[in-house]
């Protein structure tokens, strides 16, 4: 039986989309919201685009509508085109000197990652790796794996909220409390966790936190919040220096006025937010954290029939999981890449099944399988069937 909500989506009904993690799917009423934006704004641009006339007003609203979705001051949000270029403005704005330490984990996204690496190099400082195992245990053995690393030269921790290559939930309020403890600012890459999980930023006491609305929110490609406690946000630039540098008039504070305005660009994935919010609000009668719930069963519920009919263990305790789910391809793990990536293409050419399969390190091959509103359990159910056929 096919989900009730996959008419909602314009998705391919001729394929099994199983990864909603990579890039979201947005509904084809958030689209149409969006187009009426595209049109007021088409109809006469310069009122529209006139930061001094009705955007900021607008952005301030969907600052308001985020704010309150995360328990965060609106002040304290500015809007970025994704969580990858959030973590690029405050690692570049970040004072770092040689011999200090940044760390990052082995669960950590690739391109965040690299933008630590950048930020360190032009510095002369350090990136260190905390070796998150995989499979592991519990939350423990992700704080254990941080604890190891940190030293009295480290700086900065970059940390998921929601791992994207192992699908798992991070432990951050406690993170941040390990790392406060001992002076050092956490960034948390919650790219995954708006929409997935309950994200209360007063609780988790992050020095910065970015997340994307396109994935889970089912917003617009291109659109993301960046949250900077104040004591920082003298420090924070956009990667785009623009006129709200010097110019009062684009924002309340400096730090919305540089965000608020980083040259010509399309807000109408911004300004349709609230429309996504309230559509993954309002899909299921109980909420959001009824759909929340519903997705974090399904990816479960997927989990354990993958497990079951490959006759492997669960990488990971099922407490840690929210809408994504890994789990270690059985033997032979040592994979090549190419071999990989033709297990993939494979799943798609031939079972018509969209799902990322992946090297974790050089000896893990990982599959991850994704869970919204618009999959059924008979889609993992077909996923099963064809890796028993090719492994």
């Amino acid at each position: 039986m096919h989900s009730r909500y996959r008419e909602l989506w314009g998705l391919n009904p001729e394929v099994d989309f199983l990864n909603h993690g990579s890039f979201g799917a947005t509904p084809t009423r958030v689209l149409d919201a969006q187009r009426q934006w595209t049109l007021r704004l088409e109809r006469d641009p310069i009122e529209f685009l006139g930061p001094e006339r009705t955007l900021l007003p607008r952005i301030d609203a969907v600052r308001s509508v985020v704010g309150k979705l995360v328990n965060a001051p609106p002040k304290d949000i500015v809007m970025v085109r994704n969580a990858t270029e959030g973590v690029n403005a405050v690692l570049q704005s970040f004072s770092l000197r040689t011999g200090d330490e940044v760390v990052i984990t082995s669960h950590g996204y690739n391109a965040c990652n690299n933008a630590v690496r950048y930020a360190a190099g032009r510095s002369g400082a350090s990136v260190v790796v905390a070796d998150v195992p995989f499979p592991l245990d519990g939350p423990t053995d992700v704080i254990d794996a941080i604890a190891r690393v940190l030293t009295d030269r480290t700086r900065m921790v970059l940390v998921d909220h929601v791992t994207s290559p192992t699908g798992l939930v991070f432990p951050v309020e406690q993170i941040c409390e390990l790392c406060h403890s001992r002076g050092i600012r956490v960034m948390v890459d919650g790219a995954h966790g708006p929409g997935m999980v309950v994200v209360d930023l007063d609780k988790i006491d992050a020095d910065y936190y970015t997340a994307n609305h396109h994935k889970w929110l089912c917003g617009p490609k291109t659109s993301a919040f960046l949250y900077v406690n104040p004591q920082w946000q003298a420090e924070v630039h956009p990667t785009t220096i623009s006129h709200g540098a010097n110019t009062d008039r684009y924002g309340e504070t400096r730090f919305q006025a540089e965000f608020n305005w980083v040259g010509t660009f399309d807000p109408t994935p911004i300004l349709v937010v609230p429309d996504a919010i309230d559509f993954v609000s309002t899909l299921m009668p109980r909420g959001l954290d009824a759909l929340m719930n519903h997705n974090r069963g399904l990816a479960t519920a997927g989990r354990r029939l993958l497990l079951d009919r490959l006759g492997i263990d669960a990488p990971a305790p099922e407490a840690m999981l929210g809408s994504l789910a890994s789990i270690l391809l059985p033997n032979p793990q040592n994979r090549s890449a190419a071999e990989t990536e033709t297990l993939k293409k494979r799943l798609f050419t031939e079972f018509r099944i969209e799902v990322p399969v992946f090297q974790l390190g050089e000896e893990k091959s990982c599959l991850r399988i994704s869970a919204q509103a618009y999959n059924d359990l008979e889609q993992y159910q077909r996923l099963a069937n064809a890796l028993m056929r090719m492994l």
